[in-house]
């Protein structure tokens, strides 16, 4: 987390910036490095992961405020933050009391065996991550996706607890349950007690005496499973979907670990997806722009037909409120927006282009083309009177006289 930027940073924002400056700032970044538009840059294609995984935190308004609070730690699933309040999962006892242990033979409030009870406490499964590639249509309909891991899961056998079916644990003979071994020693300082951990029972207290033979006394076995994900509407890419309880098994009765699918959603052949939005691309005709249409465009969901002005130009943009991609677990819409793109004819008959220039002949060039004449204007203005452009013939004289 140390190396990451901060996500208001990122956007070009300051803390405590709007929904709606929030989105803009996204939209106005991802554009500009979108890997469609910077074609084998890997440096724009970094910081398009960086502004979608900023953007996929501030949008959320829940992720939002830990982040605004915590900082990173807040939006970091292995950080141990548990709910608003925070603090460290295992308390000051499990950051000071191995410290003071080692030194003085015990622990804050756990006397001499307080190293053994702690090693003895219910402790969570590691976690577990995978990634999955899914479709562009998958992320925004959402669907369901079966898993196949080989992962370590509780020994039904013996329960989890390592022992032999019929048998327990046994206090640990070494270190009479205590989890260490405590000597002492002269010094010319005076009496030094020395504390180690117990190597007959790692610290725990207990042994086993009777191994359960399907695990060997581990409490867990490997094996294939199927893990069914549920993946909501409207994820993106490098979302994260979380599974409990699909972990690793705990130690000592504790909960089992999650599991965590990176997703990788591949792209589509017609749509480029900015956050919640989408942008499409779709080629028109001259007499299309110029008379006005009404043209069908595709949506994710269903075709709808839009209207485009007469004179319209080429790549200008239009937006479809609420057509683009819903945000999980939320009631945000992005919107559409597409972009037209005039095509002009390649192969044209003789008659074709008689026509075509006929009508080019007839018409009043400066009215009907406001952009030329403003060029053909500025053009006229930077060769005339003060503005004039000198020919690099009469630049060579200057510099000879």
């Amino acid at each position: 987390m140390a190396d990451k930027r901060d996500y208001y940073e990122v956007l070009g924002l300051s803390k405590g910036a709007s929904e709606s400056d929030i989105k803009s700032a996204f939209r106005k970044m991802a554009l500009k490095y979108h890997p469609d538009r910077n074609p084998g840059d890997k440096e724009a294609e970094e910081k398009f992961k960086e502004i979608n995984e900023a953007y996929g935190v501030l949008s959320d308004p829940e992720k939002k405020a830990k982040y605004d609070q915590f900082g990173f730690a807040g939006v970091d699933p292995n950080a141990g933050f548990s709910g608003a309040g925070g603090g460290f999962a295992g308390g000051f006892e499990d950051i000071f009391g191995d410290l003071f242990g080692g030194m003085f033979g015990g622990g804050f409030g756990g006397g001499f065996g307080g190293q053994a009870r702690r090693r003895n406490a219910p402790r969570k499964g590691q976690d577990i991550q995978k990634r999955l590639t899914i479709t562009f249509e998958e992320a925004y309909f959402g669907t369901k996706k079966k898993i196949k891991l080989n992962k370590y899961v509780k020994c039904t056998d013996c329960d989890g607890s390592g022992a032999k079916k019929g048998t327990g644990k046994k206090t640990c003979p070494v270190c009479n349950g205590t989890g260490q071994i405590r000597s002492q020693r002269q010094t010319p300082f005076g009496t030094m007690a020395n504390v180690t951990t117990c190597n007959r029972c790692g610290g725990t207290g207990e042994i086993v005496e009777d191994p359960c033979p399907t695990c060997s006394g581990t409490g867990k076995v490997r094996k294939d499973v199927i893990i069914e994900v549920n993946i909501p509407a409207g994820v993106d890419n490098e979302s994260v979907v979380s599974i409990r309880g699909q972990g690793a098994p705990g130690e000592n009765g504790g909960p089992d670990g999650d599991f965590y699918v990176v997703l990788n959603v591949l792209p589509h052949k017609l749509f480029t997806r900015y956050g919640l939005d989408l942008e499409l691309e779709i080629p028109i005709t001259f007499a299309q722009a110029a008379l006005g249409a009404d043209v069908t465009i595709p949506t994710m969901e269903e075709k709808v037909t839009y209207k485009i002005p007469a004179g319209t130009q080429p790549d200008t943009t239009f937006r479809l409120k609420g057509k683009g991609v819903k945000a999980p677990n939320s009631s945000m819409v992005g919107d559409l927006y597409v972009k037209v793109c005039l095509e002009v004819p390649t192969k044209l008959t003789a008659e074709q282009k008689r026509l075509i220039k006929q009508m080019d002949d007839s018409m009043d060039s400066e009215e009907a083309y406001q952009k030329k004449k403003s060029f053909a204007e500025t053009v006229k203005e930077l060769f005339s009177g003060e503005g004039k452009t000198k020919a690099p013939s009469e630049r060579k004289k200057k510099k000879k006289k």
